[in-house]
This record gives C-alpha cells, structure tokens and sequence, in this order.
C-alpha cells in the first residue's frame, strides 16, 4: 500500500510505498484490547501492602467472656471478621499483576493499531526531521508549519540530541525511536508522524 507523503510545510509530496502485512491489515479490536490491558498490567507496580491478622497492632486479650453474653465466640480483636482487624488474603508487595502476551499476538497488534491509524487518516509520513539547534522555539515552528494540531507523536529512526531537547518541553508531543513506541502511546495521540527510515524499520520488526 501507499501511505501519504508530507513535506516541511505539511503540503502533499507524493506516497510512500509500505508493506500491506504492517499498515493495511484488518483491525482486530479485541485483539488491540488485550494488547493495552496487557502492556498497562505488565507495568504496574504490587506496591499495595496490607496487614493480616498476626501484623496488626492489637492486644491478644480476649475481649469478652467465652459464654453468657449471647454474642458469637472470640479470642482476640485482630480476627478478620472483626472492624479493625487483619485481612484473610492480604495484598503484599510482591504480587504479580503481569499478563502473558507471545511475540506473534504482539507483532499482529500493533500491525492492527498502525493500519487503523493510516485508515482513519491519523498517519502520515515525512523525508525526516531534525533541528539545527536544541530550542523549543525551532522545533514548535516546524510543527506549526506541518499544520499539526492537538496531540502528536512523531517517530523517528535515530532521536539525536537537538530534537531530544527541543522537543521535551513541549506538552502535547511526544518523539520516539520505533523500538520505543508502545500499544498505549500509538493509541493515545492524535496525529502521529513517521519519518521515511521510520517506516521501514517498523517492516523489519512486525513483518
């Protein structure tokens, strides 16, 4: 397939030839679903720690008597069913929130979220892009020039130092290596650009 050539100034400079299996495959919705939920899983953090009943702060006297009182039995306040008390199954630090998704599921989602872009017209290509100089001024005036509004992400094969630095301060956009471009990022932003090497690197790595 051809996907839509820009120059500097954001006016049309012609196609770019790409391979069907990457930017013109069919959308699998479900299969883009379990990619996020995975890739947000695998990076959460167990930093959840709560405390079962020999760690919570209580004394071990028992609270009422064993019989004549008409309430149910207890030993100690610390118990599970009472207010206060620790939890049956508690959360520690050391939980595994991770989610297994093979290299092949992988490769075909983010096929699928690179040829929905490209249909709903929310991607397109550039020579390459670079600054001469690390000022954010410079890098806004080309993105203003490209006509590129609202959220974007530009993808680039080598992030050198000036655009690295020209571009951080900049809130709504975002520059990436193609090995650094997740399934959530590529979903999140509105617009996003590749630069020509760009395209062929993400051939090399999901065909």
């Amino acid at each position: 397939m051809e996907l839509k050539l820009i120059n500097d100034k954001g006016a049309d400079a012609g196609a770019v030839t790409a391979a069907d299996a990457i930017f013109a495959r069919e959308y699998n919705e479900a299969l883009v679903h379990q990619l996020v939920v995975a890739y947000q899983a695998n990076g959460r953090s167990g930093n959840r720690a709560q405390l079962t009943r020999a760690e919570v702060r209580h004394t071990t006297k028992k609270p009422f008597k064993q019989k004549g009182t008409g309430r149910a039995r207890a030993g100690m306040t610390s118990s599970p069913i009472w207010r206060g008390g620790g939890r049956a199954f508690p959360n520690k630090p050391e939980e595994n929130f991770g989610q297994k998704l093979n290299r092949k599921m992988y490769r075909a989602g983010m096929a699928s979220i690179l040829s929905k872009l490209v249909s709903d017209g929310r991607l397109r290509v550039i020579d390459s892009l670079t600054v001469d100089s690390p000022k954010t001024k410079l890098f806004a005036g080309k993105i203003r020039d490209m006509g590129l509004t609202n959220r974007v992400l530009i993808i680039t094969p080598e992030l050198d130092e000036n655009l690295w630095l020209s571009s951080r301060n900049m809130a709504n956009v975002l520059v990436l290596e193609p090995k650094e471009a997740d399934p959530v990022t590529l979903v999140r932003f509105d617009q996003v650009i590749l630069t020509r090497d760009a395209v062929k690197t993400f051939e090399e790595m999901y065909v």
